[in-house]
């Protein structure tokens, strides 16, 4: 049996004005998940416990069967997993974003204008001359990252602050960092408009959030008694395959925006399916980022190519491998409406392709009446059939 794990990154949403009343998930022309969804389990999962932020951090731990409440130390330490970066004990990451605030004191654009990965990397590295090195707590330093996200280390003294994401405050007055160890990160992120903002990015400073220490988590392969791998050209997912010892595939042209490599992460999947994986993951975030970007078209456009550049060819694929299921859910709604995330539940489907079950349809009104069941157990429901 081969499992195939697909996450339409924030795909679910709110009914739209601008699409009827609907929702991306109704109006999308899915053929290839519709057909899906008819023979298949759908529901309603909580793949953010209560009480937890709404971020891709928690709801893709919940996706590969991780309790959050258990594991989740914070969003950056994850992602100083993708690059690489080794958390001593008495260090914390903080997600280090570029970003563009107004004259006026709002969000303007929470991703800097989406700079260049080489761009972005040569401003981290002027913050990291200017304001990292020694302190009488301990080191900071500055890690490049991909486009608009990247990460600071700082020391574990420093991590008592509440700081809101960015995303969360699209296109409204900002909120600074609160707690004992707001200074710091508020001196820092001062600093870093003499940097960042004279610099050719549309970024005009650094926000610091998320912080966290390393996690631990058991191997994917010890919780689940499988072997797995995962594309995807986000740090966050990445930095979880790391953590849980997921064979992470690069795709050339993963992009993490509109613009992705659909059709390179199916063919990665079913190559390394065909080569000996039991399971693959499969993440696009493009969803996520028309919600965050308020762009109706986009989001429709980004669920049609999953299906026609994704799904199409994936039931194909593996059905010339053998038997196979399916678990296909976003890791949160992010709603056109609110450009952020929710702890909403979200819609999830379970398909067996050698058990047709009755099923319905795949959105939001399509298992509104559905129980809503822990985000985290799916994974395991999903590869309970060998």
């Amino acid at each position: 049996m081969k499992y195939v794990v697909c996450v339409p990154d924030g795909c679910a949403d709110e009914a739209v004005p601008e699409l009827g009343g609907r929702t991306p998930l109704d109006v999308a022309d899915m053929p290839n998940l519709r057909a899906l969804a008819a023979h298949g389990e759908i529901g309603r999962a909580a793949v953010i416990p209560p009480g937890m932020p709404p971020g891709s951090d928690v709801g893709n731990m919940s996706i590969l069967g991780y309790d959050p409440g258990r594991y989740h130390t914070g969003r950056a330490p994850i992602e100083a997993a993708a690059l690489g970066i080794e958390l001593a004990d008495d260090q914390v990451a903080y997600r280090c974003n570029l970003v563009t605030i107004g004259d006026d004191g709002t969000m303007v654009d929470f991703a800097g204008g989406h700079p260049s990965t080489d761009d972005a990397a040569a401003v981290i590295k002027a913050l990291d001359a200017a304001l990292g090195g020694p302190t009488p707590d301990g080191p900071v330093v500055f890690h490049p990252g991909v486009q608009y996200r990247h990460i600071t280390v700082t020391p574990s003294t420093w991590a008592d602050a509440v700081c809101t994401p960015p995303h969360d405050l699209s296109d409204k007055p900002v909120v600074w960092p609160t707690g004992p160890s707001a200074p710091h990160l508020q001196q820092l992120m001062d600093a870093s408009r003499a940097i960042v903002g004279p610099s050719p990015l549309a970024a005009n400073q650094v926000w610091l959030w998320g912080q966290g220490r390393r996690p631990r988590l058991p191997s994917f392969a010890d919780l689940h008694g499988l072997e797995a791998g995962l594309v995807t050209a986000v740090d966050l997912v990445r930095g979880l395959g790391v953590l849980a010892d997921i064979e992470v595939i690069e795709v050339e042209g993963a992009t993490g925006w509109f613009d992705t490599n659909y059709e390179g992460k199916r063919e990665a999947a079913l190559d390394a399916l065909g080569d000996g994986a039991d399971l693959f993951v499969i993440h696009v975030e493009a969803t996520d980022e028309a919600g965050h970007a308020g762009n109706v078209e986009e989001k429709v456009r980004a669920l049609e190519n999953w299906d026609r550049r994704i799904l199409a060819d994936l039931v194909d694929g593996l059905d010339s491998i053998g038997p196979w299921r399916l678990l296909l859910l976003p890791d949160h709604a992010t709603p056109l409406r609110l450009k952020t995330h929710t702890s909403d539940p979200v819609p999830y489907l379970l398909y067996d392709r050698q058990v047709a079950q009755q099923g319905g349809t795949y959105s939001e009104a399509g298992v509104a009446d559905r129980p809503v069941v822990p985000g985290h157990e799916l994974l395991g429901r999903l590869v309970s059939v060998r």
